[in-house]
Parts: C-alpha cells; structure tokens; sequence
C-alpha cells in the first residue's frame, strides 16, 4: 500500500508560550510566642492562712484574762488566719514564657511553561497548533492526501 502522507517544513510566524500558575511545595513556618501562665500558689496560700493565724492568736492572748483572753485568742487567730490568706492569695503571679507556634503554608506561586501555541505557514496557508516545545524558525509537519467524495 503507498502512503498518502509525507512529512515537510514549514515556516513558523509566532510562537506564545502558554502559562500555569503552580504553588510550590507546603512548608512549615514557626514562631516563638511570648505567653504568661498563672503560677499555681495555693501551698503558700495554705502557708500564709497558718502564720497569719499564729501571729493573731499570739496577739489575741496579750488582751484580756481567762475566758475573755481565750476569745481573744480565738478571734485574733481567726482574723489573722483570714488576712494571712488574703495577703498569700495577693502575691500569686504569673510565669513569663515562650511558646512554639507553627503553621502550615502554601509555597510561593509561580508561572511555568507548560506549551507553546505556534502560528506556521505551509504552501501559503496559515495553521495553528500547540506543541510541547518551542519549535525555532520552522517546523516539521505531515502532509497529508485524501479524496474527497
């Protein structure tokens, strides 16, 4: 059997590059955050209750005799016990630190080639076509013959 195709040049026109906007790869980014956190104090909250209760009933037994002193007594300790508390529960603070937070990001976008949209004449017609390569000042086609009934 002949063949009704034959391969020749033709001479290119215009060649524009065709784009698609890609993202890179996803990398990680991180940042060093500076955070407080409440100090957990509640053992010197206990300890300031207990001095401050010793120091009023110490100073609640230096009023009064018998029965009144020993109210005394009771109400300083009592007294003392609740300011205790209160200064403790004052003087809590808080811990400076740092905490890591990280996020994922989206690489930078860029543009990549991804073919070429080529005008070429052949025999003085004028055709289209898109190549994966840039084909230079002329380009191979095949010729082709047919009947036409």
């Amino acid at each position: 059997m002949v063949s009704n195709a034959k391969v020749a040049w033709a001479d290119v026109l215009r060649v524009d590059p065709v784009y698609d906007r890609v993202r890179g790869p996803a990398r990680e980014v991180c940042e060093d955050v500076p955070t407080s956190h409440p100090v957990d104090e509640r053992g010197n909250r206990v300890a300031g209750t207990v001095i401050g209760a010793i120091v009023g009933g110490a100073i609640g037994s230096t009023v009064g005799k018998g029965d009144g002193r020993r109210a005394a007594t009771v109400a300083g300790a009592v007294a003392g016990g609740a300011i205790g508390n209160s200064v403790a529960r004052g003087n809590e603070g808080y811990y400076q630190g740092v905490e890591r937070h990280c996020r994922m990001e989206a690489g930078p976008a860029e543009e990549r080639i991804v073919a070429y949209d080529v005008q070429y004449r052949y025999r003085g017609d004028v055709f289209m076509s898109r190549l994966n390569h840039d084909p230079g000042d002329r380009v191979r086609v095949r010729v082709s013959i047919e009947p036409v009934e």
